[in-house]
C-alpha cells in the first residue's frame, strides 16, 4: 500500500503530541499537517481536505466532538478520536458521533500508526466496494422500493423525504441497499462498519438498527433471529 499520496491531519492542542505523532506518521510515509485548534480544521476540511483525520476531544473552543458531528453530514472521512479521558460512555459518544476509532491518551505511537493503516485500508476496500460489488440491478430495485442512497453526498431519501442519518447508520443502509434480500450476521456488520478492532458489545448493531426502523417507518430491514439482518426485497421487484 503507497502512503506518501495520503495525507493525515493532527488536531491537537499540545504541540508534544502533534510532533510526535507527525514523526511517526512521516516515518510510515504519510504525508501530515498539524492543527491547534478545531477552528483552523474546519478551515482546512473546507480547502483541501485530509484522508484521515486523528482529533484530540479536548480543543480550546469546538471541541472534538462538535467538530466531528459537523463533517460528518458532508463526509465519510476516517476519523481517530485521541482523548485522555478513559470512560467507557465517551469512547461509546465519539464511536456514535461517527468517529472510526478511539485512542486513549497517554497511548502507544506504533499503535496509532497501525490504527491509522487499518483506518486506510478500510477507506479503501469501502470505496472498491462502491466502484465493483454493487449488482447492476439495485438501484432499479430500491427506486420501486422507494429507497435512494447518494453515496458521494450522504443522502438518504425514503418514501421521497430526505432523512437525517449518522455516520454509521449511511454505511449500515449502503451495505444492505447495496445486498438487498443477503443476510449479514451481527459480526460481519460489526467488522465492516465499526472495524474489525471493535471493543464493545454487538448490541450495537442492534440498537443502530431500531434507530433506523424508527426514522423509516416502513423500511423492510428484516431480523434475521440469532444471526443478523437483511433488506427485504420482493422477486417481482428486482426484475427489469
Amino acid at each position: 500500500m503507497a502512503l506518501n499520496h495520503y495525507r493525515i491531519a493532527i488536531v491537537d492542542d499540545d504541540p508534544n503530541i502533534r510532533q510526535i505523532v507527525e514523526a511517526y506518521l512521516q516515518k510510515e510515509g504519510y504525508a501530515t499537517i498539524a492543527l491547534e485548534t478545531a477552528e483552523q480544521a474546519m478551515t482546512l476540511w473546507k480547502t483541501t481536505p485530509p484522508h484521515l483525520w486523528i482529533l484530540d476531544i479536548m480543543l480550546p473552543g469546538m471541541n472534538g466532538y462538535e467538530f466531528c458531528r459537523s463533517i460528518r453530514e458532508k463526509t465519510e472521512t476516517p476519523i481517530i478520536m485521541i482523548s485522555a479521558k478513559d470512560e467507557e460512555v465517551d469512547k461509546i459518544l465519539g464511536l456514535e458521533l461517527g468517529s472510526d476509532d478511539y485512542l486513549t491518551k497517554p497511548f502507544s505511537p506504533r499503535e496509532l500508526v497501525a490504527r491509522v493503516n487499518r483506518a486506510i485500508r478500510r477507506a479503501e476496500q469501502m470505496a472498491q466496494y462502491d466502484k465493483t460489488e454493487r449488482p447492476a440491478k439495485t438501484e432499479l430495485t430500491l427506486q420501486n422500493l422507494d429507497l435512494q442512497l447518494d453515496a458521494e453526498n450522504r443522502f438518504v431519501f425514503w418514501m421521497g423525504t430526505e432523512i437525517a442519518v449518522t455516520h454509521k447508520e449511511f454505511l449500515i443502509l449502503r451495505l444492505l441497499e447495496g445486498n438487498p434480500n443477503r443476510a449479514f450476521s451481527r459480526d460481519e456488520l460489526l467488522t465492516l462498519v465499526w472495524g474489525d478492532d471493535y471493543f464493545g458489545s454487538d448490541r450495537v448493531v442492534d440498537d443502530l438498527i431500531r434507530r433506523i426502523r424508527k426514522k423509516m417507518t416502513g423500511l423492510p430491514i428484516e431480523t434475521v433471529w440469532g444471526y443478523g439482518y437483511r433488506l427485504r426485497v420482493a422477486e417481482e421487484k428486482r426484475s427489469l
